[in-house]
């Protein structure tokens, strides 16, 4: 198995959980999501994007375009925590539902910093 096949299952599955536990949540993380300044429109959708990409990515269906999206999503995320940051503000993560009810701070940039990283990878 090649690099960025790799590269892409490892993001694929971190989307995949990433929706799935957003799901789980239940009614909580829509209220974490508004909390970190997601646009009401998107909260609904967003769980089931990331489950659609991550499946995508697993059996490496449309190469490139699910990569892409991944890398577009994590850019948007990360433009998001950063400007949160810098207005002093440190809600809890949303990122995986119940999983992270941590607030953010640095670590959530460099998860997904890694995650950028394997989304290039998986371009190729």
């Amino acid at each position: 198995m090649d690099l960025p096949t790799i590269a892409s299952l490892l993001l694929g599955v971190a989307f995949v959980v990433a929706g799935g536990s957003k799901i789980a949540a239940g009614t909580q993380w829509p209220i974490q999501a508004r909390d970190l300044g997601a646009p009401s429109l998107v909260i609904p959708a967003l769980p089931w994007i990331e489950i659609v990409v991550g499946a995508m990515l697993i059996v490496q269906v449309g190469k490139p375009v699910p990569a892409l999206i991944a890398l577009g999503l994590l850019v948007a995320f990360t433009a998001l925590i950063v400007r949160l940051l810098q207005l002093g503000r440190r809600p809890a993560c949303a990122c995986f539902g119940a999983w992270s009810a941590k607030p953010i701070g640095s670590g959530h940039l460099a998860r997904n910093g890694a995650l950028m990283a394997l989304a290039v990878i998986a371009l190729f």
